[in-house]
């Protein structure tokens, strides 16, 4: 017996030593959630399938077919820029600590970034990109407005002064913990941030620009190809499942709830669309049934992780509907050429759906409710002012921007360039050849 402990003993100035190496070469366990950030990755990618080549052939088809290139240009272009300001300064603006306005610069050139992005579960890399891609979209939404008339380089430069200027600050306000946030609005996928600035830029820049030449006299201009236009809303309503169901930040319940939620408040208001269509004209049209269906999208997006499958098939239903009036008043009433419909459908169904939420969240309609003290009607407030303010920032700074870029860039290309399209005008190629 004495002799096995002298042995043990002998042993224990090597073992002891051994055991504590190996613990310390052993990795604590990463709080990063690799389910949660593999899906944060695939819904970045859905996001940016939104903007190409989802949004573009949406655009594209309902254009002239001498300007479907310069749409798919556009919007290829303004993706490489406004990724680009992301990295260098927009994410620290936005989300770096600051002031309840505007962010610091500490992640400027997207330095000093931690292993995980604080609240969540996730690389804040991961964090970065998934931003990044709604970051791109937003400016890229407000072209519809001034298709077929606007010069590149105007485009060019008007987005990326209104990325740093009206998205960004905004993004700050709502996203990144600003004032807008401690005031209690709520914006789960950016019915606020993306829907309400880029439609209401939307609606001043088409203003601004004025209207397209014929457009006085039809107030219709066809489109060259609803079937591509069907197609880009086709992959709009894919790619918006990682556009509200990412916006989670998890591959969790939440995310499930939402991309349900998107998908119900769609098929609502698409069928809506077509069914006013039907009484009012006699027919139920293919540019009608994706309209309603991107109506429906957008009035969800601010509410699709705060509401039930019940509140989303209402949002879808009052959105088409709102919607649907608000292109006959803006075209038809008011004589506007926001030639894609961008703030009938986009601008008014984010700002809809970001009021609405604070109906459709409470358990009486079949949503989780809030915590703590907050009522319906002081989460409606929070939402309203939210909504007032950066729509009144968007109009004013949008108006601001354009006017300046105007003193430098034209906006408008000549009757000429207008009439040859601005395919050969301002790219020198064309979309088709038929020869």
């Amino acid at each position: 017996m004495v002799k096995s402990l002298r042995n043990i003993a002998g042993l224990l100035p090597i073992t002891l030593p051994a055991i504590a190496q190996a613990q310390a070469s052993t990795p604590l366990p990463s709080p990063v959630n690799s389910g949660d950030t593999a899906w944060l990755l695939t819904a970045s990618a859905l996001v940016l399938f939104m903007t190409l080549p989802g949004l573009a052939l949406f655009y594209g088809g309902l254009v002239r077919a001498r300007n479907f290139l310069s749409i798919i240009v556009q919007c290829f272009a303004i993706c490489c820029a406004a990724s680009l300001i992301w990295a260098v300064c927009g994410y620290s603006l936005a989300f770096a600590d600051g002031s309840p306005f505007i962010g610091g610069l500490s992640n400027a050139f997207l330095a000093n970034l931690t292993e995980i992005r604080a609240g969540t579960t996730v690389p804040e890399t991961v964090y970065v990109l998934f931003q990044m891609t709604f970051a791109i979209i937003t400016p890229a939404l407000f072209i519809g407005a001034f298709v077929e008339r606007v010069r590149f380089g105007w485009v060019m430069a008007f987005s990326t002064l209104w990325m740093l200027l009206v998205y960004i600050p905004v993004c700050k306000w709502v996203w990144g913990g600003g004032w807008l946030a401690n005031l209690g609005a709520l914006d789960f996928a950016g019915g606020i941030v993306v829907h309400t600035t880029a439609g209401v830029s939307a609606l001043v820049t088409a203003l601004l620009i004025g209207p397209r030449h014929g457009f006085k006299h039809n107030h219709i201009i066809p489109p060259h190809s609803p079937a591509l236009t069907m197609v880009g809303a086709g992959m709009l309503w894919f790619g918006w499942f990682g556009f509200n169901g990412g916006s989670a930040l998890s591959a969790s319940d939440s995310a499930a709830t939402a991309i349900l939620n998107t998908h119900l408040a769609a098929s609502m208001a698409a069928l809506i669309w077509i069914a006013i269509e039907r009484v009012k004209i006699g027919k139920a049209t293919s540019i009608g049934i994706v309209t309603g269906a991107v109506a429906g999208l957008a009035t969800i997006t601010p509410a699709a992780g705060y509401v039930g499958p019940m509140g989303a098939i209402a949002l879808g239903a009052i959105g088409s509907v709102l919607c649907f009036y608000c292109v006959q008043l803006v075209k038809h009433r008011f004589r506007v050429d926001d030639s894609l419909d961008v703030f009938a459908v986009h601008g008014v169904g984010g700002m809809l759906g970001s009021l609405l939420l604070a109906v459709f969240a409470f358990p009486a309609f079949g949503g989780p409710g809030f915590e703590g003290q907050v009522t319906m009607g002081s989460q409606f407030i929070a939402q309203f002012i939210a909504v007032a303010i950066v729509a009144l920032w968007s109009a004013v700074m949008s108006a601001a921007i354009a006017w300046v870029v105007s003193l430098f860039i034209d906006m408008r290309v000549d009757q000429e360039a207008e009439y040859d399209g601005l395919d050969l005008h301002s790219h020198g190629e064309r979309a088709y050849d038929f020869d």
